[in-house]
């Protein structure tokens, strides 16, 4: 009879062990309860300690009455495959437009494209996030739309794996427009896709990649 109280208790313990670790590593869909913005799934933002839509980036998951959690990998930031493009047309071809990009976790695909952030460079103006050009020589990107999440990632550190093993950190400084592009702001550039880390010579040179190659598949995650 001792024993077999002893294993329930024992596998009671583990099964609250479990759950709590689950419900601890979750992350909220619409209203679901939050404390930072890394609680939330998506482009949700936390919001009076509930996940909401950010106005800032368009997100209608909550608005648009589903309240699912994004996946991860290739599923739409807004929310498993919430993240739909529209469209926008210049120099006789169309381009897609994303206001969300696939959701954030430790280990989240994107692909490496290379930017000049220097003045005169191919990054157009200076950087969103603080109104400066910065040289080849310094570890900085640009983020899609959706992960640039309004500007609230500015100034955080993110950490990049190559595929050859080779990992570096870099700091946000600018996003890489998914909405907007073809223009003079945007040097004349389309709209990036919603799963660009844009990153400077800096930043390939770390990774030891080619940059005549132009475009990688990388991991990334908040350092």
């Amino acid at each position: 009879m001792a024993n077999t109280i002893l294993i329930s208790f024992c596998l009671f313990t583990l099964i609250s062990i479990i759950i709590q670790f689950a419900i601890g590593n979750a992350q909220s869909s619409c209203n679901g309860p939050c404390q930072t913005l890394n609680d939330c799934a998506g482009q949700l933002i936390c919001s009076n300690g509930k996940c909401n839509d950010d106005p800032r980036v368009g997100s209608r998951v909550c608005s648009g009455g589903s309240g699912s959690g994004g996946g991860g990998g290739g599923g739409g930031g807004g929310g498993g495959g919430q993240c739909r493009p529209s469209g926008i047309h210049c120099r006789g071809k169309s381009y897609p437009q994303y206001s969300c990009s696939p959701v954030v976790s430790s280990s989240t695909p994107a692909k490496l494209t290379l930017n000049d952030f220097s003045e005169g460079g191919d990054g157009g103006g200076p950087s969103e996030c603080d109104n400066n050009y910065h040289s080849k020589s310094e570890r900085v990107v640009a983020l899609s739309t959706g992960w640039y999440n309004g500007g609230s990632r500015c100034g955080k550190m993110i950490r990049i794996v190559a595929r050859n093993g080779r990992s570096t950190t870099a700091k946000v400084v600018d996003e890489c427009d998914s909405r907007n592009g073809c223009d003079k702001e945007h040097a004349g550039q389309p709209p990036c896709l919603n799963n660009i880390v844009d990153g400077s010579d800096a930043v390939w040179k770390a990774l030891g990649l080619d940059e005549d190659i132009g475009v990688v598949p990388v991991t990334w995650s908040m350092a």
